[in-house]
């Protein structure tokens, strides 16, 4: 099947993390599809240098230079998206500001479209923003099937739209070796993720204190970076943990899964996620986890794997990682994995689009 897989969240030289789900999907899928990306993309993120670099990519990447706040990017992309349209049997959109660029446009082939967008979930973190959500939501009427990567996200879908809406998770591929746990004086805890307001790094150093208060020496690495990293660093030194606290930066995917794998335990106070992949990953290498309740990621961490913290403090947070910590006997990497086992496999994920897809043009053909 020819699938044109349309999105405004791709990596980019500039933006190397931005999207980069998106791309692994579009990986997947071209291992049982005819796939071509077409990269809406913010000009201020997109060099010559990409288009270079696209022509030695497995998938077929066209980049169109897009801003989603200006009008007349938007009607000029959209008039470049008509023929691509006639010359595919799948129209794939992924992210709520793909749509936009297609909203006076008639989509003549079936459309699955998957969204991503934290705002649909948690509609406070826009800000005043927000006030603009009841004149976007009808965008998600149009694509004949609607998927969402957890429950929690396709949920307020579902509330805007009468069709089909499917949860087609994130790629989380089980563990091909299951590393022993770590043996060293003090625990380690490791966080993955940007340092930023909606991750609260803050006040993940807040917590690390209060375990030490407690008389567990912890020390906790970030891998990620942002702009709390100087923040993180200053309370770090204003309760005299600079020695317990290091910064990993941004590293690919084998550097995560080691940082994942010589770790006790994955730490994320985050405030709200749609799927929060990294705890998936920490538990399918056979690391418990102790993150914010809000989320998807509540539909996966149970007793067994890990705890989530409902209460956005450092003492609750400080207790969720004492439990942890002092579990006796401590569950075997092989049992926390078995929680999450293939559910999030490539092979169930690419079962998910296969079926939203025979669905939309179930849908077109009666």
């Amino acid at each position: 099947m020819r699938v044109l897989l349309l999105t405004t969240w791709f990596p980019t030289l500039a933006a190397p993390s931005s999207g980069i789900f998106v791309a692994n999907d579009a990986k997947l899928l071209a291992g049982r599809h005819d796939v071509a990306v077409v990269h809406l993309a913010s000009p201020a993120l997109l060099s010559e240098d990409d288009l270079v670099a696209d022509r030695s990519r497995t998938v077929q990447v066209t980049r169109i230079p897009m801003s989603t706040t200006n009008p007349l990017d938007l009607f000029r992309a959209g008039g470049r998206l008509r023929d691509r349209l006639e010359s595919a049997d799948i129209l794939h959109t992924q992210a709520f500001s793909t749509l936009l660029p297609l909203a006076r446009l008639r989509v003549p082939l079936p459309w699955v479209h998957t969204e991503h967008w934290s705002a649909l979930s948690n509609p406070e973190t826009l800000g005043s923003a927000r006030l603009a959500l009841p004149l976007l939501r009808p965008l998600l009427r149009r694509p004949d099937v609607v998927t969402g990567v957890c429950e929690y996200l396709a949920a307020p879908v579902r509330a805007h739209r009468r069709g089909p809406t499917q949860i087609v998770p994130c790629i989380v591929p089980p563990a091909a070796h299951l590393a022993a746990l770590p043996r060293r004086p003090h625990p380690r805890l490791v966080a993955v993720g940007g340092l930023v307001e909606r991750k609260d790094p803050v006040l993940a150093v807040d917590a690390l204190r209060l375990i030490h208060d407690a008389g567990v020496r912890a020390d906790l690495r970030f891998v990620g970076d942002g702009p709390l990293r100087g923040a993180v660093a200053d309370r770090a030194a204003r309760h005299s943990l600079t020695d317990h606290v290091s910064f990993a930066g941004v590293v690919d995917q084998a550097g995560v899964t080691a940082e994942l794998t010589g770790a006790d335990v994955f730490f994320l106070p985050t405030k709200g996620e749609n799927f929060c992949v990294s705890a998936a990953e920490a538990i399918v290498q056979g690391r418990p986890v102790v993150v914010g309740a809000n989320g998807g990621q509540r539909e996966y961490v149970e007793e067994l794997n890990g705890e989530l913290v409902a209460d956005q403090t450092p003492a609750a947070y400080a207790h969720a990682l004492l439990r942890v910590l002092r579990r006796d006997p401590r569950p075997q990497p092989a049992d926390i994995a078995a929680t999450i086992g293939d559910r999030f496999s490539p092979d169930r994920v690419a079962d998910g689009y296969d079926s939203a897809y025979a669905e939309a043009v179930a849908l077109r053909t009666t």
